[in-house]
């Protein structure tokens, strides 16, 4: 059988959706999602293999103005992305201004000559579809994209029809991952974010942004029925600290115990997840912490 393969790379301001999508294309939890903007810090590979065809997913952080090093390493991430693609999906909700760093974006499609797709998010959200349409014509001034597809992730409508287009760019080509590989992605890696995701989802706006967690141990018992893990989340303040562990440990242990359920679904073991918290000041802005944490 000849085999086809598809690059791909997901791209939008923050907060539009792009992890949602991953996962949902891929079929498992391979990226974080959370309210709070900036939740993907790094490029997370996502693959899907249907028959001969291949499709690899790049999912990147949004696009923002850079404030610390670990924000201009995510920028750095977003436009080493869009190079050597196949074809882009960038991503935007489906009310609202255009913003300049997805205008940015449209320039950097134009200067690299990379198809795209305009995936218009959210659709579910609309009160009057008019809003849609306006900003759908705005975005068709600035850039001709190949497809324009309305979508909403949350109730997987219109989701189909964005990968069946991005179907039709796959060329002649091996497989780059066996069949039933889904990232490239660690479990160290996995597990990590999945704790770090529990912190943004029972923390405040500022806190998590503060937020790194390492596994510092992780290894399966000799009977291969429970793993145990300890995780270290760094912050950037003891009263940071302070208030990740919560009154009593409270929040802490809600953390940990939210993590656990979702590790022990990644494992398919029981987990004994050890959550622990450290101060590691201005870490974002130290290169040395953020190639210990894994951004490089």
């Amino acid at each position: 059988m000849s085999t086809k393969s598809v690059f791909v790379t997901i791209v939008g301001r923050p907060n539009v959706g792009k992890s949602s999508l991953l996962n949902v294309f891929v079929g498992e939890k391979v990226a974080i999602v959370s309210p709070k903007p900036q939740t993907t810090r790094m490029r997370i590979t996502g693959v899907l293999t249907k028959n001969e065809i291949q499709l690899v997913f790049i999912d990147t952080p949004g696009m923002h103005k850079p404030r610390t090093k670990l924000g201009e390493h995510m920028v750095k991430q977003i436009n080493s992305s869009v190079a050597d693609v196949d074809v882009a999906i960038l991503m935007t909700e489906a009310s609202g201004e255009i913003r300049s760093s997805e205008i940015n974006l449209m320039e950097s499609f134009k200067a690299k000559k990379i198809p795209a797709v305009l995936a218009v998010n959210k659709i579910d959200t609309l009160k009057q579809k008019e809003q849609m349409m306006d900003k759908i014509l705005k975005f068709s001034e600035l850039f001709k994209f190949d497809e324009i597809v309305p979508i909403s992730v949350l109730k997987r409508d219109g989701v189909d029809i964005l990968l069946s287009i991005i179907e039709r760019y796959a060329k002649p080509a091996p497989h780059f991952f066996d069949g039933d590989d889904y990232t490239d992605q660690t479990e160290r890696a996995i597990i990590s974010e999945m704790v770090r995701e529990k912190v943004l989802m029972n923390m405040n706006d500022e806190i998590p942004h503060g937020t790194v967690v390492e596994i510092e141990e992780m290894k399966e018992r000799e009977n291969g029925e429970i793993a145990d893990i300890r995780a270290v989340i760094y912050c950037e303040k003891q009263s940071h600290k302070a208030m990740i562990i919560g009154k009593n440990g409270e929040r802490l242990k809600k953390i940990g115990s939210q993590a656990r359920v979702e590790i022990e679904r990644l494992l398919g073991l029981k987990v004994n997840l050890q959550c622990w918290v450290k101060v590691r000041q201005d870490w974002r802005n130290s290169a040395g912490n953020l190639r210990q944490f894994g951004f490089q």
